[in-house]
């Protein structure tokens, strides 16, 4: 029996199995006291066109819930996850609830990478949800992975963030945070951002510094309306 559970197959199978009934156990207990900005979602939703959520790594749980409750309502859903092994286990997960995992880094810009990048928007119609200070940091630095994607694809960036009333953070280096069950929680969407076709790949850093700035303060936003709910 040891010998069974050694192998990296069954090992990758029982955490899958223990992320998903992690997060359904969060997802059925917190709850969303509000969305603020929904209707930038909304209109997006009813463009039919694909897009792309940005948001921090430690922002997981909760941005990718909201994701989740836009495709029930016909979004297209795909994640970009570390091609590591650890990415492997969150890939059986999203794939398990019918979104597709798009191995790769937002951070890597390869032809090819973008290529793939690009049909999979272009081509499949595909979201694809990033956390664009991953996978390794620095935390709340916005790479450029996702602008030059947003503009080869013309497709707008979604900065999103959330709050919880009551959570843990683990000593990762994006202090990833974990709604404690039955906590409250706000999250904020911000205002599509789209990247001009004639802006050159050589100067993306006050794109990088805009979106930070958003997301950052889409972050405080959601703080604050949980403070004074």
């Amino acid at each position: 029996m040891r010998q069974l559970f050694r192998k990296p197959e069954m090992g990758k199978q029982i955490a899958s199995l223990l992320l998903r009934g992690l997060l359904k156990l969060l997802w059925a207990t917190c709850r969303v006291h509000t969305v603020i900005g929904r209707q930038h979602a909304e209109q997006l939703m009813q463009s039919g066109k694909a897009f792309i959520p940005c948001y921090w790594h430690q922002q997981h749980i909760f941005c990718s819930y909201y994701l989740f409750q836009l495709k029930q309502q016909g979004l297209k859903l795909g994640f970009l996850i570390s091609p590591s092994a650890d990415g492997e286990i969150a890939s059986r997960v999203v794939e398990s609830w019918g979104a597709q995992a798009i191995r790769g880094s937002a951070t890597r810009t390869g032809a090819k990478a973008m290529r793939d990048m690009y049909n999979i928007v272009c081509k499949e119609g595909i979201s694809p949800a990033t956390t664009s200070d991953g996978p390794q940091g620095p935390a709340q630095k916005f790479k450029p992975g996702a602008i030059m994607l947003a503009q080869l694809t013309q497709a707008p960036m979604l900065p999103m963030a959330y709050a919880a009333s009551r959570a843990w953070h683990l000593k990762s280096w994006d202090r990833f945070m974990i709604p404690k069950p039955f906590s409250r929680i706000v999250i904020a969407i911000g205002s599509p951002q789209t990247v001009d076709k004639a802006q050159g790949f050589e100067n993306l850093q006050p794109l990088q510094d805009n979106m930070e700035t958003a997301i950052n303060a889409l972050m405080s936003q959601a703080q604050h309306a949980l403070d004074h709910a």
